[in-house]
């Protein structure tokens, strides 16, 4: 089964197609195909194209919106140019995967999108405004390519904490704005945190049951997950992703208290400090240089700038206090696991988040560390009782894997 994953925002269209079945994932032999994106659509769009392994190609084309941006992608994977194996037409497409990012209480598992389905996700757009309405438009230009002949799942971000127990999930406010509004804690990345676990036990071959870790998404966009018996018992972001850890232009968490404030001192509408706080904030905001850890550590090294340096102890000292926090609410953990941009290629980073943390049995293999940039693989010492690891994050895999369960009926993997 073709699978094309799609993964529609607000002016950018991700897609990969990945070859797999209930045998491929069975054996970890599903193939990907090709992948890309398309950036800057509305405009002159930036259009980035890789079969397989191959070179990346880059162009321009002038793609108005979501489905012009689909068409132009499909009229390539029929192409001959492509190279695609087993791509002759977009009749060799069997199914369309889409990312979700918001199924509120609705979704607490991937779903087969119907007319109903499809409704449930427009009933939650004023829980994530700037990214459901976006995954819609996708869904929508596949179906008017593809008709009802190929089958549509949607994959749910928030999906993954639909178990978080309810101390977990409500905020200390008036019990009846939940009752009327659906005022909680969500969590997001849950399809990232969710592949990382599972990865997780495959190479230590543990069952659901024994698998007890945090796991850390860190990238522009940041998450930590207290995994306990392979569910998640809590996350730190909450109805929005502006909850929790600091990140890339994000401020993470604050005093509520504080919006109100900068609103009145700056003369803001409430709304353009929502906008401050989720685009001006986190690491540009402190190092007023670049949401980029790439760019703030090589800036430390050359120069040592102070707001540089500040931004980083921040991020890694907030991460840090949340991973104190879960390791208590856990009772302890097994492992600490590093995923996302920031996770796994920072071995810098993943030096300040783990360092004081021998009173828990953590001790870094710093030479190990160093080694794993983007792959996987142990980066505690031997004989730490907490250990860490890398794992590089491979949400489209799972949207594809996720896709095919469905279509073909399989149970939702335990």
């Amino acid at each position: 089964m073709n699978v094309l994953v799609l993964n529609a925002g607000s002016s950018s269209l991700k897609f990969q197609v990945i070859a797999t079945d209930l045998d491929r994932i069975k054996q970890n032999a599903d193939e990907r195909l090709c992948r890309g994106q398309v950036e800057r659509i509305g405009g002159q769009a930036i259009v980035t194209l890789q079969s397989g392994q191959g070179e990346r190609q880059k162009s321009a084309a002038p793609l108005r919106d979501i489905g012009a941006a689909l068409g132009y992608v499909l009229q390539w994977l029929a192409s001959a140019n492509s190279g695609i194996p087993n791509i002759n037409s977009i009749d060799d497409i069997h199914a369309v995967g889409n990312r979700v990012v918001h199924g509120g209480e609705l979704f607490s598992e991937s779903a087969l999108i119907t007319d109903q389905v499809l409704k449930g996700i427009e009933d939650c757009i004023d829980l994530a405004p700037l990214h459901n309405p976006s995954n819609i438009k996708g869904i929508l230009a596949a179906r008017k390519v593809f008709g009802s002949k190929v089958p549509q799942v949607a994959v749910f971000d928030t999906a993954f904490y639909s178990s978080l127990p309810d101390h977990a999930y409500l905020y200390a406010i008036p019990y009846h704005l939940y009752q009327r509004h659906r005022i909680r804690r969500y969590g997001f990345h849950g399809t990232s945190h969710r592949y990382v676990a599972h990865h997780y036990r495959i190479l230590r071959q543990l069952t659901r049951e024994q698998t007890n870790i945090i796991t850390l998404h860190l990238g522009n966009g940041c998450s930590a997950a207290a995994i306990r018996a392979g569910k998640p018992i809590d996350t730190s972001m909450g109805m929005t992703p502006l909850e929790g850890l600091v990140m890339g232009t994000r401020s993470g968490d604050l005093d509520p208290s504080i919006v109100n404030l900068i609103a009145t001192k700056e003369g803001l509408s409430t709304q353009e400090v929502d906008t401050l706080l989720n685009t001006q904030s986190g690491l540009l905001g402190i190092s007023g240089l670049s949401n980029d850890m790439r760019v703030l550590c090589d800036e430390l090294r050359q120069h040592d700038d102070r707001r540089v340096r500040l931004a980083i102890e921040i991020f890694c000292w907030r991460a840090r206090k949340y991973i104190g926090a879960y390791l208590a609410c856990m009772n302890g953990a097994d492992a600490i696991v590093f995923t996302g941009g920031i996770g796994e290629n920072s071995a810098a980073i993943r030096t300040r988040i783990c360092a004081g943390f021998e009173w828990a049995g953590l001790q870094l293999d710093e030479q190990q560390n160093q080694k794993l940039i983007g792959t996987q693989g142990e980066i505690s010492a031997a004989g730490s009782s907490l250990r860490a690891y890398v794992i590089p994050t491979d949400e489209e895999l799972l949207i594809a894997r996720d896709t095919a369960r469905v279509i073909l009926g399989e149970p939702h993997p335990s």
